[in-house]
């Protein structure tokens, strides 16, 4: 049965405030409210304040109410103006995730139904699912992570789906095909991690083929090429991205040097080192907690033990994507 979708959209004359910019969303992300109010009470105060915090969809036990139209962007995973989880992304929160409990339950098993029935209207597959903490390392949704459900949780609207005759995974966008071979124009929000994953090309291609010294440096409406003139990816040039090999971590005192600097460098070109405001990105060549914040990210978004140590395994999804 489907989940009807109460609307108490903000006032047009607050989407300046609230939901400035046009969005065509690309994946779902899910929070945990951290207080006990219902999903009405939840909306209603959302878009009747002055702050600029905003989601698309709060859901309780008995209901879904939608503050945000699904074309708009929202105020609501503290990766900035910029950043994919507020430019692309559609917010759903969980009431009542401060107590937890039976009512929390209920919320989270409607979010779940709800959760799977957006991915199954847009044709998605439960890869397009993301957590507040993927996008700016912020411990949300708090409930679920604490109790280690996050992998639980998607198994679920994974079920869920598939109970609808969804599809387990997104099939692959198509791209724009030109006698120079497959292409991709830059979007708002776009960035080169987030193209790579849409249309399975590396990064190091990408810039191969590009000739993108800088993969922070690209500008919307740029056209990108995915293959050379025969129609292949190339991969004729090195990736600029050298990662060590080795375990790294929090330690006291803290580990230093070249090879700290190279995996900074890498996860600040995946947009997943913090401080981006900082003078050459905040690289300080020291493995602390900035570092560890940002591999912890990195790790959770690609299925990795999210421990926010370097090792093995995170050198090499790492290396799958940069390369």
């Amino acid at each position: 049965m489907t989940i009807a979708v109460k609307k108490r959209l903000v006032p047009s004359e607050k989407y300046a405030l609230k939901c400035p910019n046009p969005m065509t969303p690309e994946y779902i992300t899910i929070h945990n409210t951290a207080n006990d109010a219902s999903a009405a009470n939840e909306i209603s105060y959302m878009t009747g304040n002055s702050e600029s915090t905003s989601y698309h969809f709060a859901v309780d036990d008995i209901e879904v109410i939608q503050g945000i139209p699904l074309d708009r962007n929202a105020w609501h995973s503290g990766d900035g103006t910029n950043g994919t989880g507020n430019r692309k992304s559609i917010a759903v929160e969980i009431c009542y995730s401060k107590s937890g409990g039976a009512r929390y339950r209920a919320a989270e098993a409607q979010a779940i139904k709800f959760v799977a029935q957006l991915l199954k209207e847009r044709g998605w597959g439960v890869d397009k699912i993301r957590k507040h903490q993927d996008w700016n390392g912020k411990y949300c949704p708090h409930l679920i992570l604490s109790e280690g459900r996050w992998d639980q949780v998607k198994a679920a609207i994974a079920a869920e789906l598939e109970r609808l005759g969804g599809e387990k995974a997104s099939k692959p966008q198509k791209t724009d095909s030109k006698t120079s071979g497959a292409t991709y124009t830059v979007k708002k929000g776009d960035v080169l991690s987030v193209i790579a994953e849409k249309t399975g090309v590396s990064m190091k291609t990408l810039q191969s083929l590009n000739g993108i010294k800088n993969p922070n440096l690209i500008k919307v409406g740029q056209v990108i090429k995915l293959t050379d003139s025969a129609g292949s990816p190339s991969s004729s040039k090195k990736s600029s991205f050298r990662l060590p090999a080795g375990i790294f971590k929090v330690t006291s005192p803290l580990t230093r040097g070249e090879a700290v600097k190279q995996i900074q460098t890498a996860l600040a070109a995946l947009h997943y080192y913090p401080d981006k405001s900082a003078k050459n990105f905040g690289i300080d060549s020291a493995y602390g907690a900035k570092t560890a914040n940002a591999v912890k990210r990195f790790q959770s978004m690609y299925g990795l033990p999210a421990d926010g140590i370097y090792g093995p395994k995170t050198k090499a999804k790492l290396e799958d994507i940069l390369h």
